[in-house]
């Protein structure tokens, strides 16, 4: 939201040539072994599936992929629907999330925080008496070392983004009954349910809303048929 609407869309060009570089390298798979190939799909695997989630930088498309995995797969929007997903989701897959984000949120820390103190070294230089060799030695080190913690903050996304996956993956059945819902057996049939899920919960109440949900509502149990015979206790 911060970003000038010229340096947003240059950004979100040069992104989208260089996953355009990969995935044309990754078509032509002559003279390369199979570890530069894996690397390739690794790289790949970085952006997000839809060209027009694309973000302005490599970081962004790093998170960008997890956040839209859930609505591209089965248009179940993890961004609106995050908390009830959250709450629904086995505790172990809640855990995972947020200590694969916890590594994401430690180098970007790190990065922010060395890129302050260089800034304050640099700014310190303009002080009477100021060690000039080490506060221009320690804003180089600094300075150097920005890439690096930029660079480990995209590939910890990898776990973050695995453990977001795997959320979507088990929790999607839990959020269902927890919303009173039946999960459709068909991949098409679970698409349109959650689409109307995700409207339901952006959107003002429409009655349409009570027919649209019907095919996807449990059917509660009738009183009046009969119950599964018992099995016989042990003999006296």
């Amino acid at each position: 939201m911060l970003w000038p609407r010229g340096a947003y869309g240059h950004g979100c060009r040069r992104q989208r040539a260089r996953k355009q570089r990969i995935a044309d390298l990754i078509a032509r798979p002559e003279g390369r072994t199979p570890v530069q190939r894996a690397l390739l799909n690794e790289q790949l695997a970085h952006y997000p599936a839809d060209d027009a989630q694309l973000a302005p930088t490599r970081l962004g498309n790093a998170i960008r992929r997890f956040e839209e995995y859930g609505h591209n797969r089965f248009r179940l929007d993890t961004q609106v629907l995050w908390n009830e997903l959250s709450a629904a989701a086995p505790e172990q897959a809640r855990r995972q999330v947020e200590t694969a984000r916890t590594s994401v949120d430690f180098f970007v820390a790190l990065l922010y925080g060395h890129a302050v103190v260089a800034a304050l070294a640099l700014l310190a230089l303009t002080s009477a008496g100021a060690e000039q060799p080490l506060l221009i030695v320690t804003a180089i080190a600094l300075c150097a070392l920005i890439p690096l913690w930029y660079r480990s903050a995209v590939y910890a996304t990898d776990e973050w983004a695995a453990a977001v996956r795997a959320m979507v993956n088990l929790g999607r059945k839990p959020l269902a009954d927890a919303l009173g819902l039946v999960l459709p057996q068909q991949l098409a049939e679970e698409r349109t349910m959650w689409r109307l899920v995700t409207r339901m919960s952006r959107r003002p109440y429409q009655d349409a809303a009570n027919t649209a949900f019907a095919p996807y509502r449990a059917v509660p149990p009738d009183p009046h048929s009969p119950s599964p015979p018992s099995a016989p206790g042990p003999a006296a």
